[in-house]
């Protein structure tokens, strides 16, 4: 089994490279997208079509409802669970995707979680009533960790908790004590490079395309189904549909600011995949064909 992962900004080309590259050397695909991980989530999330699903073996997609959490340890599952099938059914894997945190977490490795009794966990729901004051007492302990989370973050912050009132440890205390085990020890990372002026053009093109297949009824189907409390419905694409439904921009409006928004992930992605990825190759889609190719055939 040979395995290769392909990064890069948002409506770069990706998913097309992926395909292609999985079509011709024999290869599953494992999604690195934070979205794409809903059932129901279509449009807004740009996932591969049908027929493109159908036509390579797709994992990490439609795992589960938009009211589900979803956490990074779940993902680390799935590519257990998919390298193991790989390796049984003979195949390749090309892991791709704009969300690189997850592809992060599989190279330099996740910390093992200690196991939380019923006692912590049902004092840390009360803690979480009041989730500024919840912040706080993480903030007092570990100061320089909490700078990286924000108040609202409700996830993390429940995480924190439930670690230090088990271990009566710090965050920082804890994570130091229990170091990350990389999953993956080595791939070739490919990294799209793609000018931004091109980039944008792509973003917008991809947006009315969105709008056009309907992405306003598809939004309006999710918020009648579960409301607008969980986080999957907190992502770009979908809350400024929101607020064109609240009647706080207009339609053209709503288009502009999913293009504007979505430009700005896409410079995010691309700082983070340099910062945490310096071995990537920084290549063209073409060059990152041929260099794969010849990775796979050697």
């Amino acid at each position: 089994m040979k395995e290769i992962a392909v990064i890069g900004p948002t409506a770069s080309g990706k998913s097309d490279l992926a395909l292609r590259l999985a079509g011709e050397n024999n290869a599953y695909i494992l999604s690195l997208d934070s979205l794409s991980i809903y059932k129901e989530i279509d449009i807004a999330s740009a996932k591969p079509s049908l027929k493109e699903l159908s036509l390579v073996k797709h994992f990490g997609v439609n795992l589960i409802l938009p009211n589900v959490e979803f956490s990074v340890g779940v993902f680390i599952q799935e590519y257990l669970k998919l390298k193991e099938l790989c390796l049984k059914e003979k195949k390749n894997l090309v892991i791709v995707g704009g969300s690189s945190f997850y592809l992060r977490t599989l190279v330099q490795g996740l910390s093992p979680i200690p196991d939380f009794s019923q006692e912590t966990v049902n004092k840390v729901q009360k803690l979480l009533i009041d989730l500024k004051s919840a912040y706080k007492i993480l903030h007092d302990v570990d100061i320089e960790y909490m700078k990286g989370i924000q108040e609202s973050d409700t996830y993390r912050i429940r995480k924190m908790l439930l670690i230090y009132i088990e271990t009566g440890l710090s965050p920082t205390e804890y994570f130091k004590k229990n170091p990350p085990i990389p999953t993956i020890k080595e791939i070739p990372i490919y990294e799209i490079d793609v000018k931004r002026d091109y980039l944008r053009e792509r973003i917008a093109l991809r947006t009315q395309k969105m709008i056009e297949m309907g992405l306003i009824d598809e939004v309006c189907a999710l918020e009648q189904k579960y409301t607008r409390a969980p986080n999957a419905l907190k992502a770009i694409g979908i809350i400024e549909v929101f607020e064109y439904l609240d009647g706080r921009v207009s339609k053209d409006e709503m288009r502009e600011l999913i293009i504007t928004h979505t430009a700005q992930l896409a410079k995010r992605q691309q700082t983070f995949n340099r910062n945490q990825f310096p071995q990537r190759e920084l290549l063209s889609i073409e060059n990152i064909y041929q260099s794969a190719t010849h990775f796979f055939k050697d």
